[in-house]
C-alpha cells in the first residue's frame, strides 16, 4: 500500500479492544499488544490527549496498525512508536506504512526530526524503517513498569 492508502484517525475504544486479538509469531511475539501494559495506557490515553491514532485501510476501514505521537525537544522532535497488524508484517508493506504516519505527523506537528526506538535484533523492522530514511544511532535501555529494562536502537531522520 502506498502512503495516502492508510487513513490514519484518533484511535477508539474498539480499535484499543481489536489490537487485543493481535498475535505476532515468534521471534515476534514481544510486541503482543495483549501482552504489555501500552493496551490499558491506550485506553486511559485516548480521548484525552493528542498521542494514538489508528492506521485503517479506507476502502474498508479495517483497523492495520497504530501510531503514537510524543512532541520533546521543545517540539522539535516527534518520537514515535507504531505497530503494524501481525498478518501485515514481513510481506513488505512496511516502509510505506512508515512513511503513512511522517506524512500524517509532519502535517500536524511539524518537527525537524522523527525518532523512534526498535528491539536491535529486529532487523526486519530495522530495514523498513531504514528504507523509510531513517538511520541507526546509538542504543540505550529503556526501564517499564515493574522495573523491566530493555535494550533499544534508537534511530531518526530529518522531517
Amino acid at each position: 500500500m502506498e502512503p495516502e492508502r492508510y487513513t490514519i484517525r484518533p484511535m477508539t475504544p474498539d480499535d484499543v479492544e481489536a489490537m487485543r486479538a493481535w498475535h505476532y509469531p515468534a521471534p515476534y511475539e514481544v510486541y503482543d499488544e495483549s501482552d504489555s501494559g501500552d493496551i490499558e495506557l491506550m485506553l486511559a490515553d485516548i480521548g484525552s490527549n493528542d498521542r494514538w491514532f489508528a492506521a485503517v485501510n479506507p476502502r474498508s476501514d479495517d483497523l492495520v496498525g497504530f501510531f503514537e505521537f510524543k512532541p520533546a525537544d521543545g517540539e522539535r522532535e516527534l518520537e514515535i512508536g507504531l505497530g503494524l497488524r501481525p498478518d501485515l508484517t514481513g510481506i513488505g508493506l512496511g516502509a510505506a506504512f512508515v512513511e503513512a504516519g511522517l506524512v500524517f505527523a509532519r502535517a500536524r506537528w511539524a518537527p525537524e526530526t522523527f525518532v523512534l526506538d526498535v528491539l536491535p535484533w529486529n532487523e526486519r523492522a530495522i530495514k523498513a524503517y531504514e528504507r523509510a530514511g531513517f538511520v541507526r544511532g546509538e542504543e540505550h535501555l529503556r526501564r517499564f513498569e515493574g522495573g523491566v529494562e530493555r535494550r533499544f536502537l534508537r534511530m531518526s531522520r530529518r522531517a
